[in-house]
C-alpha cells in the first residue's frame, strides 16, 4: 500500500494487476486500482479535481485532469473514513507508475492540494513470470 498525508487528509493506493484484462501478445496491460481518502483534520472540505501523470515503462507521460473521481466531488467530514474508490488504467508497457494529486475545497472556502502518493504499476510479465 501506498499513503500520502497532506494538511491531515491521507490518501492511501492499493493497485492490483489484472492478467484477465492485459494481453502479453498485444502489449495491453491493465491495473486497476483503490483509493481511500480520510479527513483527520478539523475542517469539512470536498475534493473538486483530479490531476495524474501515468508513466509507462519507456518514460512515455499520459497527463489526466478532470472534475472529481468517478464522478463524484465527495464531501469529507472531519474523522470519517469517508470515501473509497476503485478505478483503473491500462499501460502498453508491463510496467509503470502513477502520480497525481487533488484539488480540496474547505468549507471556508479556501482552495487546495493533496498529495496522492506516487505508485507503482508492475505486473508479472515485468521479468519476472510470463503471462499465458
Amino acid at each position: 500500500m501506498y499513503r500520502a498525508v497532506t494538511r491531515d487528509i491521507e490518501v492511501t493506493v492499493e493497485p492490483n494487476f489484472l492478467p484477465e484484462r492485459s494481453s502479453v501478445e498485444n502489449r495491453q496491460y491493465f491495473w486497476s486500482y483503490t483509493i481511500v481518502i480520510t479527513n483527520s483534520g478539523t475542517e469539512t472540505v470536498q475534493l473538486r479535481t483530479r490531476y495524474w501523470i501515468i508513466t509507462d515503462a519507456t518514460g512515455h507521460q499520459q497527463e489526466v485532469r478532470g472534475e472529481g473521481v468517478v464522478g463524484e466531488q465527495p464531501v469529507l467530514a472531519p474523522g470519517e473514513r469517508c470515501f473509497e474508490y476503485t478505478s483503473g488504467v491500462p499501460l502498453p508497457t508491463a510496467s509503470g507508475f502513477m502520480s497525481g494529486r487533488y484539488q480540496m475545497v474547505s468549507e471556508s472556502g479556501e482552495r487546495f492540494e493533496i498529495d496522492v502518493p506516487t505508485f507503482s504499476l508492475d505486473s508479472p510479465a515485468d521479468g519476472k513470470r510470463v503471462l499465458n
